[in-house]
């Protein structure tokens, strides 16, 4: 099936690498003009950067837009540049940060960071998207979480205290800007091999890769195109009854663990 967001504008913080970079892809492929939004224009895993990519490799257009998701006027501005395009359909907020913690140890700074752009971001995202959706024909908020905001790991507090808080966010704007025909859903990834898990926190390609795909009965690592695939159904009409939702992209791990 093609042209699932033909005529549909996208604003994807964190576009540039990972998660972001596939959705941003996957959006343009089926019609959809995007908004790439990120603190830096280069792919941290390399590569062409993601909106040169849209415009050379898909009919769709694309522009890149520096975006700082702790700060509200900077999304305003990422969200200003869809008018170009016809204007915001569908806000993918995907940036966010994957970091450890000693809980009885570390500063503040790890908790208010991770907060910072993983809640904080999301929320000023929400807000500055649905703005426009509500003034509009509405839209489709597409949020990222995680498998770690549905169950709690002692070495990820912070991280797992954050992505609990998308899902709940996520869920009452849905219930608060339903009725404005905006629709807002979660999706929780598992171990998706991006830098955030080959880098940041390393887990693919370590000792540890094989003993955590020992968890997901799926026998596999996920890849940014998995997540992708389940953001472009929610921003698509196929999903056009499903609000307040969460899908979990894991392999069937946090069903069975």
């Amino acid at each position: 099936m093609r042209d699932l967001l033909v005529d549909k504008t996208a604003v994807v913080t964190g576009g540039a690498s990972g998660n972001g970079r596939a959705i941003s892809l996957a959006y343009a492929e089926q019609g959809c003009d995007v908004v790439v939004a990120d603190i830096r224009e280069d792919p941290r895993e390399g590569g062409t950067p993601t909106h040169e990519r849209i415009e050379s490799e898909t009919d769709a257009a694309a522009t890149f837009v520096e975006c700082d998701v702790t700060d509200y006027d900077s999304l305003v501005a990422a969200v200003g540049a869809a008018e170009e395009f016809g204007g915001i359909d569908v806000m993918v907020n995907n940036a966010g940060i994957f970091q450890g913690e000693e809980f009885l140890s570390d500063d503040d700074s790890t908790f208010d960071r991770i907060m910072d752009i993983n809640v904080r971001g999301v929320y000023y995202g929400s807000r500055a998207a649905i703005s426009e959706m509500v003034d509009g024909d509405g839209g489709s908020v597409v949020n990222l979480s995680s498998v770690a905001g549905l169950r709690g790991s002692g070495d990820f507090v912070s991280y797992c205290t954050s992505k609990g808080a998308v899902r709940l966010m996520t869920y009452a704007l849905a219930d608060r800007f339903g009725p404005d025909g905006v629709r807002v859903n979660a999706i929780h990834p598992g171990l998706i091999e991006t830098t955030m898990t080959t880098e940041d926190v390393p887990i693919v390609g370590t000792e540890a890769e094989e003993a955590f795909q020992e968890t997901i009965p799926l026998r596999r690592n996920g890849q940014p195109e998995d997540v992708a695939d389940i953001a472009l159904f929610l921003a698509s009409d196929l999903a056009d009854y499903v609000s307040g939702e969460s899908v979990v992209v894991d392999g069937g791990m946090s069903s069975t663990q």
